[in-house]
Parts: C-alpha cells; sequence; structure tokens
C-alpha cells in the first residue's frame, strides 16, 4: 500500500487499524465513515448485478457454525496455510511467503510443504522480523478457522465461519423448496468471514476478519448452459495454466464463447459468471488496464475445486486476488447429503416417463442375522450400494463386499438379486455448483488505489479519488459561496432537500470554496453545488464535475434528477 493512499485512509476515515487506543491486533480494521459508505455501495452494486440483475436469492446465515458442518465439508481437514516459526524471535511466518517475497519463485501456495522447506534452504532464507536462518525449520499445516464454544460449560465445539458459503450448502434442503425444485437457482450471500491468518498484511488485503460476498449457483449439468449471448461483447484477460507454467506474460483477450470454442474455459456458467464479474469490477472502479483472471494451478486448487479463476487486480506491482469463480462440482451437496439427516438432491422431471432396468437386493436377513451378527444391517446396504454400481458383480455364486475394511462373502442366492423394469417420471440429481466468491474489503482496496491520482488545477496539484458516481462514499457537497446574506441558510435547506431525494449529501462552509472543491476531490465525490447569488435572485445553482473540473448551471428545481441521473449513470456530465 502506498504511503500516500495509507495517510489517505486514516486522515479522511476510509480505514485505519482497529482498537488502536490498545495498541491494535493485526488483521483487524475499522472502516470509518468515508470507508463504510464506500463499502456499503460496493455491496449494493454487487447485490444488484447478482441478485437483482440475475434474478436469485439471498440469505443471511449464522457466522457460528457447528463442527460438524466443517468436518462434513473437509475444512477440518483440507483447511491449512503453511507455516514456519522462527528458532530465535518465536515469529510465525507464511512460508509460501517467505519464498514468494524473497525468490522468483510465484505461486508457493501451490507448492507442497517439502518443497517448501527445500525452496527456504536453497535460497537460504532468513526470519523477515529478526533476520535469524529458517533453513531446517520444519514447514507445517495450519488451519485457519477460528475454534469456539457454542453453550456454557464445555458445550459444542464450533467455529466461526471461513466463508459464508457452507450457510448456503447446509440450507440448501429449504432453499430448493422456496426454488420451487427447478434448476438453476442462485443463492447469494453478504456477510463476514474469519480466517486466523498467520501473517496479516497488505491493510485491507489479508486480514482476519473481512466481508466475502458470494453467489452459489446450484446447475444440472446436463441442462442448458447460460444464455451466453448476453455477454457476447465482454473480452476476458486470461492467464490459463499452461501460459503460467511458461512462464509467458502474455494473456488470452477472449470472449466467453471463444474461450469455450477454444477449450480454455470449461464450463459454460465459469465462463458467463467471469464475464459478469469483469463488467462488475469495471463498474465500480478497478483499472482494467490492471485485471485479469488467472486459472488455478493443480496443486493450488481448493479441495472442493475441480477448476478455478481467480480475478486479480495488479496493486503496487502485485496481483492481488479479488474473487475466485470457482466449479465446486457437487462436492459439497453430496458431503452433506451422506452427513446430514436430510436430503440434499434435486427432483427432476422428465418430458415423458422412462421404462428402465433397475437392480435391487432383497437380503435373507435369516441368513445375514446369524452369519455376520451386528454388521449384518451394514451388509445388506453395501450388497445395495453394489447392485446399483456393478450388476455383474452378482453373476457367480458368491458376491463379496466390503464394510469398513473388512471382507463379507455371501452366497449370491441368499442376496435377492433381480432386476427388473421400471418406470419412473424423473430422477434425485445432486446439482453442481459455479460459485463466484468475491473479498469485498479487496474490491474496496482495489478500486481505492486504481482511483486515486494526483494531477495540477490551476497551477495546483490536487488528489484526486476517480470512483464511480454510484460507488463513491458523498453523490454531492453543496456550499454556500460564503455564509451570510442568506446563501448558507438556503445552502442548508438545499443540502436537506436532496437527502430527501435519496442522494448522499455533505454540507461545507469552512474556508475558501477552492479548499472546499480540493476536501470533496480527494474523498472522491463526484458532483459539487454551490449556491451563490445569483442561485437566490435566479434560482439556479452552480455545478462542478469532480474530474473535469467543468461547472455548469442548474435550476434548483431540477437539481435532484439530475444528480440522481448522473450517480445512476443515466446521463453524463458533458450532456449537462
Amino acid at each position: 500500500m502506498s504511503e500516500e493512499l495509507s495517510e489517505l485512509a486514516r486522515r479522511r476515515g476510509f480505514f485505519f487499524q482497529a482498537n488502536e487506543a490498545y495498541g491494535g491486533v493485526a488483521g483487524f480494521y475499522t472502516y470509518g465513515p468515508e470507508g463504510a459508505a464506500l463499502k456499503r455501495n460496493v455491496e449494493d452494486a454487487w447485490r444488484d448485478r447478482f441478485v437483482t440483475r440475475e434474478g436469485n436469492m439471498e440469505i443471511d446465515s449464522p457466522t457460528v457454525t457447528p463442527e460438524p458442518v466443517f468436518r462434513a465439508s473437509g475444512h477440518l481437514d483440507d483447511f491449512d496455510d503453511m507455516l514456519v516459526e522462527c528458532p530465535d524471535c518465536g515469529e510465525s511466518h507464511r512460508a509460501d511467503h517467505v519464498v514468494e517475497d524473497n525468490t522468483d519463485v510465484e505461486d508457493a501456495e501451490s507448492v507442497p510443504t517439502d518443497e517448501v522447506e527445500a525452496l527456504i534452504a536453497e535460497h537460504d532464507l532468513v526470519c523477515p522480523e529478526c533476520g535469524v536462518s529458517l533453513v531446517g525449520q520444519p514447514v507445517e499445516g495450519f488451519n485457519l478457522m477460528f475454534e469456539t464454544t457454542i453453550g456454557p460449560g464445555d458445550g459444542d465445539p464450533g467455529y466461526l465461519r471461513p466463508e459464508t458459503a457452507q450457510g448456503m450448502f447446509t440450507e440448501f434442503p429449504r432453499l430448493k423448496e422456496y426454488a420451487r425444485n427447478q434448476l438453476p437457482f442462485g443463492v447469494a450471500q453478504i456477510g463476514a468471514g474469519y480466517r486466523n491468518e498467520i501473517s496479516p498484511r497488505n491493510a485491507l488485503l489479508r486480514t482476519r476478519e473481512f466481508t466475502m460476498a458470494e453467489l452459489e449457483f446450484f446447475v444440472d449439468p446436463e441442462d442448458d448452459g447460460p444464455n451466453l449471448d448476453r455477454v457476447a461483447d465482454v473480452e476476458l484477460p486470461l492467464y490459463p495454466v499452461e501460459a503460467q507454467q511458461a512462464d509467458g506474460e502474455e494473456y488470452l483477450r477472449l470472449t466467453p464463447q471463444e474461450a469455450l470454442a477454444e477449450g480454455v474455459v470449461a464450463g459454460e456458467w465459469v465462463a458467463y459468471f467471469l464475464a459478469r464479474s469483469k463488467q462488475w469490477f469495471e463498474r465500480v472502479g478497478v483499472d482494467m488496464d490492471r485485471f485479469r483472471f488467472r486459472q488455478h494451478l493443480p496443486g493450488e486448487l481448493a479441495h472442493y475445486a475441480s477448476d478455478c479463476w481467480d480475478a486479480e487486480g495488479e496493486v503496487g506491482g502485485d496481483w492481488v486476488e479479488l474473487e475466485g469463480v470457482a466449479s465446486r462440482t457437487n462436492y459439497d451437496l453430496t458431503k452433506h447429503d451422506e452427513h446430514a439427516d436430510d436430503s440434499f438432491t434435486v427432483f427432476q422431471a422428465y418430458d415423458e416417463p422412462k421404462t428402465v432396468e433397475r437392480a435391487t437386493v432383497d437380503p435373507e436377513m435369516s441368513y445375514l442375522g446369524p452369519e455376520f451378527g451386528g454388521d449384518a444391517g451394514e451388509v445388506a446396504d453395501a450388497l445395495a450400494d453394489l447392485a446399483a454400481r456393478d450388476r455383474s458383480a452378482f453373476d457367480g455364486e458368491e458376491v463379496t463386499v466390503e464394510v469398513d475394511g473388512t471382507e463379507y462373502t455371501v452366497p449370491t442366492e441368499q442376496t435377492g438379486f433381480e432386476v427388473a423394469e421400471e418406470t419412473e417420471s424423473g430422477r434425485h440429481i445432486v446439482p453442481h455448483v459455479v460459485e463466484p466468491a468475491f473479498g469485498v474489503g479487496r474490491a474496496v482496496y482495489t478500486a481505492l488505489a486504481h482511483s486515486y491520482e494526483t494531477d495540477e488545477v490551476d497551477g495546483e496539484s490536487r488528489d484526486v479519488l476517480r470512483l464511480p458516481a454510484e460507488v463513491a462514499p458523498t453523490t454531492v457537497g453543496v456550499f454556500p459561496l460564503m455564509d451570510k446574506d442568506g446563501l448558507g441558510e438556503r445552502a442548508r435547506e438545499l443540502a436537506a432537500d436532496l437527502r430527501e431525494a435519496g442522494l448522499s449529501v455533505t454540507y461545507d462552509d469552512s474556508g475558501n470554496i477552492g479548499r472546499r472543491y480540493r476536501r470533496q476531490d480527494e474523498v472522491g465525490t463526484p458532483y459539487c453545488v454551490t449556491v451563490d447569488y445569483e442561485a437566490l435572485e435566479e434560482g439556479a445553482v452552480t455545478v462542478r464535475d469532480r474530474d473535469t473540473t467543468e461547472q455548469t448551471r442548474v435550476p434548483v428545481e431540477d437539481l435532484p434528477t439530475v444528480l440522481t441521473r448522473l450517480r445512476d449513470g443515466d446521463a453524463s456530465f458533458e450532456e449537462l
């Protein structure tokens, strides 16, 4: 983070370290008045694009989740980062970050831990805090989830959620009813996530508490995909695995249809959401000349993903992950279907009933019980699974199944095996999931970094945030030319009227008009309104544009409509 932007963020109330009066704790930030408004507007823009315009539903689930959910999802076993501890000062570090920061190796996160240890030894890397060698120190997995206890005393184990996704997966049995069991449908959520990062850094880019905006889009993989004509004009800057492995820096610039035809992107819904994501990032102020989609390397993929593309923005010479568009297949719902006490399938009706052959078993429990005792029930279940999976296994005189590592052999005649014709009106499927998951704080940070400029106006240097009007913390600053002769009173009345019209307004009568303009430029306010003597006489005010500094006169009665249209992108300042 540049010193200039860091200083601006603190001084003008965008964000700052939390609890500084008590020394602060790394990885926790407070959004000040300007930052909270910017963050809220970014969230509203995301909700507009991925909920309202896509016709998806939105929920708000708890941030504390019982342990069995994460045991089923695999997070207890696989949600780790690589930790290396300094033998002298005891400071813990992300081992992959130590490697990336001090060598030419990129994406060390995708490298196995033993290879990271070897890289530390090969490059004789040292502790970033005290300079003592880290060679020979073990690199171990560290689970990032915050553990807690639910209820008094020992209670029940639980965790602060590291993502919002599981809240949408665990509620799927009810959500599918709200969607009338019709695929595809999407469920969105904006909320806090928590990860006990080993070494938080870079302000909002790596924190321990953060806001995520996630969409879980449930699809039938055998059905038609999206209408890609709706995003046919979007050019995707793609950085696939092959280009990364060849150390190339050239991106493929393809439309979604071209990316699918050339086999660069595997799934239609993934291609669709890449396009919608690019449109959204541009909408909130990310510079498209410093933006790309990078495909995850094989060793980098999360345990639940078959493919993933990260939206990345370049900030300060580094590429920052802003979003992941992942194909989660049916991993999550399958796991919860296995572990939970509800159904995570959707019944899909056929256009016409079908006659199918189905293999079934009806074991003789009078044989299985005495033969296998307490395991008889599980043996019967294993026989049913085998019949559905491989009916040829029942061709011989005996059939063998495995239960918890032990093999059991049953005479075929005792299994009640048969193949019969059945008429089916539909099928139960476990939907696949495509997930666009955004880091809201990272989007805010990148929009600030990409919007922050220094230019010259009237021979003077000015700092300006060229944030899109839609997401700027304040839409309009209202000033009296001077606070006398009724100008201040009229300006305050006008500010109140604009607030009633639903606009975000700040009133300022401190200092000369030039200083007031500069203050609003610095926090990204796109328009300023000045009430002068002509306003009192003629009923028109001066409206100034932040980016061009040009001014025009607008009748007071038209001002709420004009400013609303400008904010919403329905008109341009040049049109005035």
